[in-house]
C-alpha cells in the first residue's frame, strides 16, 4: 500500500479545536515534515488549496500558504518523494496550469502531479468577484472535463485546439512538456464526480468514515470499481485518515477526547453553513460529510485512534479493502506524527513490509571509552 502525507498548508492542520496544537502555516514547517516524511520512505505528500477560513476562535484556516508555489519549494529540497500541488480550476486557467506543473516537473525531476478540484466553498471565490453562481455546482464536472482535456493536450504534445463551452483553445502552445507522465488526482465521491474520476483522474481520493473504523470506505472504492468497468480505464482507490497514535490505547484516546472537548463550534457552524450550500440532490457527498456536526472537529475524516500497533494493524485493514491502491495520511501533530509513523507505526504494518526504515542514528562511542 502507497501512503502520503496530507501537508498542513493552512493553520492548525484538520482540527477545529482550540485544544489542538496551534500553529500557522510555513514553508520551514512543511520542509521538516516532507523531509522527514522522505526519510521514512513515504511514497508522495499533498498540498491543497483554501482561499479562505472558517473563522472561529481558532481562525481555522483563516491562514493559508498557496499550493504550487509551496510544492516548488520542496521539489528543490527533496530528491525522491512525489509531490501534487492543487489547482483551484476555478480561478486558474488550464494552460497556465499546464505550464506551471510542467515547470514544477522540471525542478522536481519528473516527481510532480496534480490534484483538480472544481471548488465548493462560495465565498472562497465571490470574495474576489469570481464565484459564476450556485447554477456552477450542477455544472463543474461538466467544466472539469474541458479543463482536463485542455491539460492532457499541453501536456501530451504542446498544442491544444480544444473548442467546448468554457473553454475554446486557438492554437494554444506550451513547451517543454513534462518529463514524467502526469498523474492526476480527483477527490470526487457524487456520481458526477465518481464519473469524472473515472473518465479522466489516475486516482480517485474519499474520505475514511468513523473513528477505528478502517474499512468503512469500502462503498465508495466499490463504486468506482463499478464506474471504471463502464470507462475500461484503471483508477484506484486513496483513502483520506487522521492518525491519533501513542504508546497505548487509552492514552491515544485521551488525546482523542480533549480535542473534542475543545471543538471550536463557531468554525465547525461556518463549515455547516458552506456545505449545505449546494441543495442538489446529487452534491458531492464528501462536503456533506465534512460539514456532518457529528464529527465535524476534524471535518469528519476517517480517524484511527490507538497505540502504534494499533494503528498500524488498522492501516492493514485499509489495505485490504479492494481497489484501494493507498492512503494519505493527517496527524493531530504533524513533526511528532511523521515520525512516529515512520519510527513505530510502519515497521509493524504488513502493507509497507517492501519499505526499508532508515535505522535510528547512535552516537559513536568516545575516543577514550574506546581506549578504555
Amino acid at each position: 500500500m502507497n501512503v502520503g502525507i496530507f501537508i498542513p498548508i493552512g493553520n492548525n492542520g484538520w482540527l477545529l479545536s482550540e485544544n489542538a496544537p496551534q500553529y500557522k502555516p510555513s514553508f520551514e514547517l512543511n520542509k521538516q515534515i516532507t523531509l522527514k516524511a522522505e526519510r521514512y520512505g513515504v511514497d508522495f505528500a499533498l498540498s491543497m488549496i483554501k482561499l479562505r477560513g472558517f473563522g472561529g476562535k481558532t481562525e481555522f484556516w483563516d491562514h493559508n500558504l498557496e499550493s504550487f508555489t509551496l510544492m516548488a519549494g520542496l521539489a528543490a529540497v527533496t530528491s525522491k518523494i512525489k509531490l501534487y500541488a492543487t489547482a483551484a480550476s476555478l480561478v486558474m486557467p488550464p494552460a497556465i496550469v499546464a505550464r506551471m506543473s510542467a515547470t514544477i516537473d522540471s525542478i522536481s525531476n519528473g516527481r510532480f502531479g496534480l490534484n483538480l478540484v472544481t471548488g465548493w466553498q462560495r465565498p472562497e471565490y465571490s470574495q474576489m468577484g469570481m464565484w459564476p453562481g450556485d447554477q456552477f455546482f450542477g455544472t463543474r464536472y461538466a467544466y472539469l472535463s474541458e479543463y482536463i482535456q485542455v491539460l492532457r493536450d499541453l501536456w501530451g504534445t504542446g498544442q491544444s485546439d480544444f473548442k467546448g463551452e468554457h473553454f475554446k483553445m486557438d492554437d494554444c502552445r506550451m513547451s517543454p512538456q513534462p518529463q514524467a507522465d502526469m498523474k492526476v488526482i480527483c477527490a470526487g465521491q457524487s456520481d458526477a464526480g465518481m464519473e469524472f474520476s473515472a473518465r479522466y483522474a489516475d486516482y480517485n481520493f474519499c474520505f475514511g468514515k468513523g473513528v477505528n473504523t478502517p474499512k468503512a470506505f469500502a462503498p465508495a472504492a466499490e463504486k468506482l470499481i463499478e464506474a471504471t468497468a463502464k470507462t475500461g480505464r484503471h483508477v484506484t482507490t486513496y483513502v483520506l485518515m487522521m492518525v491519533i497514535a501513542d504508546e497505548s490505547d487509552e492514552a491515544a484516546r485521551a488525546k482523542w477526547e480533549h480535542y473534542k472537548a475543545g471543538a471550536d463550534h463557531e468554525a465547525i457552524s461556518w463549515l455547516g453553513q458552506q456545505g449545505a450550500a449546494d441543495t442538489r440532490s446529487g452534491a458531492d457527498t464528501n462536503v456533506r460529510q465534512m460539514a456532518d456536526p457529528t464529527s465535524a472537529v476534524n471535518i469528519n475524516m476517517g480517524t484511527l485512534v490507538g497505540s502504534y500497533a494499533s494503528v498500524a494493524r488498522m492501516l492493514d485493514e485499509v489495505a485490504e479493502v479492494p481497489g484501494t491502491e493507498g492512503v494519505l495520511l493527517t496527524f493531530d501533530d504533524f513533526v511528532l506524527g511523521v515520525e512516529a509513523f515512520g519510527e513505530r507505526i510502519q515497521p509493524l504494518m504488513k502493507s509497507r513490509a517492501h519499505v526499508q526504515s532508515p535505522v535510528p542514528s547512535q552516537v559513536a562511542p568516545e575516543p577514550e571509552r574506546l581506549a578504555a
